[in-house]
């Protein structure tokens, strides 16, 4: 039986495909709108943000909105957040004058999968959701597969969805095992990880669990053109199967994700599936059903390794890296400018940016904030914006929002150096092209100046001269296609340095 009560919201909205390549931006949807109210001098919900602010998300060039955190949130999962002093100390670091109403619960720990009331309720999702598609945005928002709060209406009508207990688990392990209205349940975990204290452990091989998960998501999908799935290799046999053992029961014959996908894209074939992915079950999960799943190896080799160990992780099979969401910041992770220098964070940003796959930008990420801001708080301290960060970030969503990078042919190229220069292995370089445009990226991602060759793949460029336009500092450069093909393209770039160059439109050489 489904827990979701949808009242009479679905918009008069055409669901289209999704582009090849498409573009995703991230809202904490309840601090944005703390922001707006604050801005505007009066409550602002989802049902009337003003038509100027829709304007601005639909001038960046983004193919969908992920408003992260709609669900009605839980007041037991509040309570429990508010005697854990670690989550206290988090909150005090986040927003040094925070109150205990600021506390506003985990949008991941789902009361009820209906649009809080103080969000704007299921007509203020569905009057966002207009205003997104008369600019041609469509709409992500999120599912919680592992877990649920305590409250959720499944406890209590449902307790075979769930992995039980025994009075003597809550004995001997009361962080993992809680009572609830006279009945023993496992709180949700991860298996590296302690269990978190607010939420209860859904069962991934229990018969009743995946056709009350069709329900919702069905739901869900009458509402949105997507979901972004919290934790998704949790639920994969294998992982579920080794996290909770016996007390998981029998393990099905047929996958959690294949048979939830498979059923609700029978009935919402365009209805997009993120998926939240780590331990290099990325693959995997694409096997599955799901249209993009992150990219956490691009993330960490970015922050921490070179451009040699990037190459090989670029080097898959397209079918695979088509199918990954690239990105520098999300909820989960740091603040960019917080971790980055502002040189290598614009390298990092354009490689994330121009790669095949979903790119996703977090809002917040432009202006340059660097508070991480727990997501259990409904607003955030007040923060500079940088400038020229923001116009950087704006010079790039510019390039990406052409066909070329929506649904182009992409190549990694390779690079070549010389006996007694090896600093081309930090030189990371690929092409677009779709009919009249073509573009070459080559980033520097090292803080050492580099030069090199690139190899361009595309056999066509030989008679005749190019002009060479970098669409990052505006400078043009005429060169040979003869010559290209013969020996490369010369790049020398400075520390963190990049090129994105637009090939014109060529002139006869002679």
């Amino acid at each position: 039986m489904s827990t979701t009560t949808v009242v009479n919201t679905e918009s008069p909205v055409t669901v289209s495909a999704w582009a090849q390549y498409p573009s995703l931006y991230e809202i904490n949807t309840w601090v944005w709108l703390s922001d707006l109210s604050r801005k505007y001098g009066s409550t602002v919900d989802l049902s009337s943000v003003p038509s100027a602010e829709w304007d601005i998300i639909a001038g960046y060039g983004f193919d969908a909105v992920w408003f992260m955190g709609v669900w009605e949130r839980s007041p037991a999962g509040i309570s429990i957040a508010n005697r854990n002093d670690d989550l206290l100390h988090d909150f005090l670091r986040a927003l040094p004058d925070f109150h205990t109403e600021d506390n506003v619960g985990s949008p991941y720990c789902v009361r009820r999968y209906v649009v809080d009331d103080h969000l704007g309720g299921p007509e203020g999702l569905a009057s966002a959701r207009r205003a997104l598609a008369k600019r041609g945005l469509k709409l992500v928002l999120d599912w919680v597969p592992n877990h649920v709060a305590p409250d959720h209406p499944w406890v209590r009508k449902h307790p075979e969805y769930f992995i039980r207990g025994t009075s003597e688990d809550v004995r001997n392990d009361p962080t993992s095992y809680v009572e609830v209205g006279g009945e023993v349940f496992a709180r949700g975990r991860d298996p590296y990880f302690p269990a978190w204290p607010d939420v209860l452990q859904l069962n991934a091989f229990a018969p009743g669990l995946r056709q009350g998960a069709i329900e919702v998501l069905s739901d869900i999908a009458k509402q949105s053109d997507g979901v972004r799935c919290d934790m998704a290799m949790l639920f994969l046999n294998s992982i579920f199967e080794r996290t909770w053992g016996d007390r998981a029961g029998t393990r099905p014959a047929t996958e959690y994700w294949t048979d939830v996908i498979s059923s609700i894209k029978q009935r919402f074939a365009n209805f997009l599936f993120l998926a939240e992915a780590y331990w290099d079950l990325e693959w995997q999960l694409q096997q599955e059903g799901f249209d993009f799943c992150y990219d956490k190896r691009l993330y960490d080799r970015i922050e921490h390794a070179s451009a040699e160990s990037i190459r090989p992780h670029l080097g898959a099979d397209l079918t695979y890296q088509g199918r990954l969401l690239r990105f520098i910041e999300n909820h989960d992770e740091p603040r960019a400018a917080n971790i980055f220098s502002p040189a290598k964070e614009r390298a990092a940003a354009l490689t994330a940016a121009t790669l095949p796959g979903m790119r996703l930008f977090h809002e917040g990420q432009f202006e340059g904030r660097k508070v991480k801001l727990p997501v259990f708080l409904g607003r955030r301290p007040d923060e500079a914006r940088d400038g020229s960060l923001h116009e950087f970030y704006d010079r790039i969503l510019e390039v990406i929002d052409h066909p070329v990078f929506r649904s182009g042919q992409w190549k990694l190229c390779e690079c070549r150096g010389w006996p007694d220069n090896a600093s081309y292995e930090n030189l990371l370089a690929w092409s677009w092209l779709k009919g009249d445009e073509r573009y070459l990226i080559a980033i520097n991602l090292s803080e050492s100046p580099l030069q090199a060759t690139v190899r361009l793949p595309w056999a066509d460029i030989g008679g005749a001269r190019w002009n060479l336009v970098d669409r990052l500092s505006g400078a043009t450069y005429q060169r040979d296609g003869d010559e290209i093909l013969l020996g490369g393209l010369y790049v020398e770039l400075g520390p963190w340095n990049s090129h994105v160059l637009e090939w014109a439109r060529p002139n006869p050489a002679h």
